[in-house]
């Protein structure tokens, strides 16, 4: 599935499953840091019974000051770069692992629509980072086509994706 192919509800589902047995598998635990996903990342992980065991926590950070108390992003990065950045995403998948003491952390911030968009940053653009305990934040930009919705659903499952592939480098 590319990542301009929304997912339907069976395809996150699968993701969630696959992510929940590696998980598992590794004694790994996950954090998820979701602006414009809005919890769905979390929601579509913790729908599966037993993911107390590898699901450490979820925080929903749409504020600046939000980002900032929760997640440690500086407010100097929020100033000069934007809610919507790279150095905003990775100070808030750092952030949120630094903070939780899981393995693995997920972070997302972007424009979901259907307005907010700008010239430079329009709907359905998207920011994605990745960090496992001891590693380097990785973090992809992606622009997304359709509605809300379909913004939403291609993120998670794009973050999804980036969970399974940090777990296994």
């Amino acid at each position: 599935m590319s990542t301009s192919e929304t997912a339907d509800d069976r395809q996150l589902q699968d993701l969630a499953h696959t992510i929940a047995a590696m998980f598992t598998q590794r004694g790994a635990t996950l954090v998820t840091a979701e602006s414009c996903t809005g919890g769905w990342i979390a929601k579509t992980l913790t729908d599966i019974a037993g993911s107390s065991s590898w699901f450490e926590c979820g925080v929903v950070a749409y504020s600046y000051e939000a980002k900032e108390a929760l997640l440690g992003v500086r407010p100097e990065t929020l100033e000069h770069q934007g809610a919507v950045s790279r150095e905003t995403v990775i100070e808030m998948v750092s952030g949120a692992l630094a903070r939780f003491g899981a393995t693995v952390a997920v972070a997302v911030t972007g424009i979901a629509g259907p307005s907010g968009g700008m010239p430079d940053k329009p709907v359905g653009t998207v920011w994605i980072g990745w960090k496992r305990r001891g590693g380097y934040a990785q973090s992809e930009l992606f622009h997304f086509a359709g509605d809300r919705e379909a913004v939403r659903r291609q993120t998670v499952a794009a973050a999804l994706r980036g969970v399974q592939k940090i777990l296994t480098s």
